[in-house]
């Protein structure tokens, strides 16, 4: 049961096939043969898991409604609440930090029917770089070649989803965390609107984020297919009282041209022959559905958005980083600083310049999505690289840094985006990103479902086939 898709899952429970118990079950089993090898999932609510799936099946029994994703079991990033389970953020110092309540997305999925069975793995606090390892439980692996990363921040739910131990993921994505661990474990991924999901990441009630945090942090799920993905969006999006950002919007907009802009090395950086070939081909397949795809010089205000991205977070984070640098455990410390040195914390006179920054970026990518309701790019573009080279050294960091220039962008412009796997290059896989208008999350979902036709599901998968030397 772990094999089938989310959709499948939730309609063989709504149906009485199996019984939500048998589907919980079945994913624990997975996870006690395959989490040894890859270290995704953290905190095992297995007790807890089997509890609530009792609890539908006696609900639906008695002939209620057990929602649209009835059973399917879900894994939760580290970082976002799931009640009566500590939130840790991967820090030690964390370790039993219980939440009092589910995080807002967590509440929308277990009230679609859904049933949380673990926490996953993330880089310490999501500062200590883009690879999936944090102090309080270690590295987890990529699943199809351990010596490259799963990706992050949202690595684990990556992984979980990838090889079967969760029918979906919920993770965060500030600047690609959904979308490269998606891209290279081989999964689909939806960074939302900004706006479009309620969110709540406070540490403590007292504890409002920042304006950069408040404006680029999105949660976000990931799946094996683009048909889960549309299924979760649909039960995350809406507005709350908990968040005020939140609107409700229609999960489905007016028909718009079938336009693409493609642009395989956005700002002419430089982009790697296996990635540009994977947009070639997704390009292709759009194309041949009827699609209008058209290939432009560049993408809007990259250079604006870059800079503002980081000089806006550095600053933010300048005031707090003598007392959060303790919390990251040896060698956690360095992206971060590293980041600092890129990008040197500002003034208040350019932090005020900057804010202005931000809307003048949205507006460009507003007037070029008005023209091209998609923009089709890559991910990151390079092939996965090694755990942890964002942190080694300058050069490392500013290659990572620069092959994510797309996703930071257009987190920045706060734009809808799927990521969708386009199949496989030297037993690794390769993926794309759709950007859509703000609010358009129904044209990603129907452009990826169009990739995802073409090029097919690449995952569960069962773990590593090589691993780092010495181990």
């Amino acid at each position: 049961m772990w094999e089938w898709a989310a959709v499948e899952q939730a309609a063989a429970v709504r149906s009485g096939r199996v019984s939500a118990v048998e589907l919980v079950r079945a994913h624990l089993d997975r996870i006690a043969e395959v989490n040894p090898r890859v270290n995704a999932v953290t905190q095992l609510l297995a007790e807890q898991a089997v509890e609530q799936a009792r609890a539908l099946d006696r609900r639906r029994a008695a002939g209620e409604d057990v929602g649209p994703l009835a059973g399917v079991p879900f894994t939760v990033k580290e970082s976002i609440a799931v009640r009566g389970v500590p939130t840790t953020h991967g820090a030690v110092r964390l370790k039993d930090f219980v939440a009092p309540d589910d995080a807002p997305p967590v509440a929308r999925l277990r009230a679609a029917g859904a049933i949380p069975v673990g926490h996953t793995n993330m880089p310490t606090l999501t500062l200590a770089g883009v690879h999936t390892r944090s102090e309080l439980f270690g590295d987890t692996l990529n699943p199809w070649d351990a010596t490259v990363t799963p990706g992050g921040s949202s690595g684990g739910d990556g992984v979980a989803v990838a090889t079967g131990m969760a029918g979906l993921g919920l993770g965060n994505d500030a600047g690609g965390s959904v979308r490269l661990p998606a891209s290279f474990c081989g999964v689909a991924a939806l960074k939302p609107t900004c706006g479009r999901f309620a969110a709540d990441h406070r540490l403590r009630p007292e504890d409002e984020p920042p304006l950069g945090a408040q404006l680029f942090v999105v949660d976000g799920p990931l799946a094996r297919t683009v048909a889960d993905l549309r299924a979760a969006f649909e039960v995350l999006a809406g507005a709350s009282p908990r968040d005020p950002r939140a609107v409700p919007v229609p999960v489905r907009g007016e028909p718009a041209p079938r336009r693409v802009a493609v642009v395989a090395d956005p700002g002419g950086r430089g982009v790697h022959p296996t990635v540009r070939a994977a947009v070639g081909r997704a390009a292709g397949a759009l194309s041949d559905a009827g699609y209008e795809v058209a290939e432009v010089p560049d993408v809007p205000a990259l250079d604006e958005a870059l800079s503002a991205y980081g000089r806006l977070l550095m600053t933010e984070f300048t005031p707090a980083w003598p007392v959060v640098r303790t919390l990251l455990g040896e060698g956690g410390h360095r992206y971060v600083e590293q980041s600092m040195a890129e990008s040197p914390p500002v003034d208040v006179t350019e932090y005020v310049r900057l804010t202005g920054v931000v809307l003048g970026v949205k507006r460009a990518w507003a007037e070029f999505l008005d023209r091209y309701p998609l923009l089709l790019g890559p991910v990151f573009t390079e092939p996965p690289v090694a755990p942890g080279v964002e942190s080694r050294d300058a050069a490392g960091h500013a290659l990572v840094g620069s092959a994510l220039r797309l996703c930071t962008a257009t987190s920045l412009a706060g734009l809808p985006a799927v990521a969708v796997p386009t199949g496989l290059a030297e037993g690794l896989p390769t993926g794309v990103q759709l950007v859509g208008r703000a609010f358009r999350e129904d044209l990603c979902l129907a452009g990826a479902s169009v990739v995802e036709e073409r090029f097919g599901v690449l995952t569960p998968v069962g773990g590593p086939a090589r691993t780092p030397a010495g181990s």
